[in-house]
């Protein structure tokens, strides 16, 4: 058993699968909705939450990890003798990665903070890094340093079905989100330098997805063999069935790994989002 305990928010998101078999623990963040607290993940499923979203005129707030979160979680570990590496979502994004290092700072014991610069999968990518190296009894130095590298080789891309909630959210105006449905512009974004960033922009969902699809073509090439490539969903299975055939067909790929978009960043973006990273591994 390793002396290093691997700890995240729920700002990151890789499959339940691989969050047992690495035993990661994940900090919940907390999301509002209708004047009711949940705690993502754990108090209300994804599925529940997406259509809480679809039938509700209401936007949801989400509520950072908090000091003592942090703080009970590393007091924890570090009376079993464990080392810990928290690696948090993008410290631009959320207070969350605050938190932890406030908690951090008042404890005496081996804490390490890892700050992404990215969201959902973006995050997730370098979980699994972590966690694969921490397997093979890496020591947390090199892993935090080969973490530092996979940040220059990580793209991501993602798009939303409506600019609704990217408009209640504050980060598009009502003209333009109105304007933008009417017309079918579908948004290509990506995650630089910790926030997010729109990067283009065309109509309809196909084009969008093939306008993502050329995107990685360009920065990385057709060969991702020996690439971690991580797809990321809503309650659009369809399209993400169709969005990964066409990532299989057009590109030579070792494996993908696919999980749905958690209510912390769901709140957000809304449920019809489809998302890719690509990095090294």
């Amino acid at each position: 058993m390793s002396d290093i305990k691997l700890v995240c928010d729920s700002l990151s998101d890789i499959p339940k699968a691989l969050i047992d078999k690495y035993d990661i623990h994940v900090v919940p963040l907390t999301v509002i909705f209708d004047e009711k607290e949940y705690i993502d993940g754990i108090d209300l499923s994804k599925e529940e939450f997406y259509k809480m979203l679809r039938n509700s005129e209401n936007m949801p707030k989400t509520s950072q990890c908090t000091y003592i979160q942090f703080r009970d979680t590393f007091k924890k570990y570090l009376s079993q003798g464990k080392d810990i590496l928290y690696i948090g979502g993008s410290s631009l994004a959320s207070g969350t990665l605050q938190s932890a290092t406030m908690a951090k700072n008042d404890l005496e014991g081996n804490i390490y903070i890892f700050d992404t610069k990215s969201l959902s999968i973006g995050g997730g990518s370098f979980l699994l890094s972590a966690s694969e190296m921490i397997a093979k009894g890496e020591s947390i130095e090199n892993i935090i340093n080969h973490l530092e590298k996979l940040k220059e080789s990580l793209k991501i891309f993602f798009t939303v079905d409506s600019l609704d909630y990217l408009q209640k959210g504050g980060r598009l105006s009502l003209a333009k989100a109105t304007i933008g449905n009417m017309l079918n512009i579908k948004p290509i974004l990506s995650i630089e330098e910790g926030t997010i960033k729109p990067i283009g922009q065309v109509r309809g969902k196909k084009q969008v997805l093939s306008k993502i699809t050329n995107l990685i073509k360009e920065s990385i090439g057709t060969d991702l063999r020996n690439k971690r490539v991580m797809l990321t969903y809503g309650d659009n299975k369809a399209e993400m069935d169709s969005f990964k055939e066409k990532i299989e067909k057009e590109f030579i790929v070792d494996e993908i790994i696919i999980e749905n978009v958690s209510s912390s960043i769901c709140s957000h973006t809304g449920p019809g989002i489809i998302g890719i990273v690509c990095c090294d591994i």
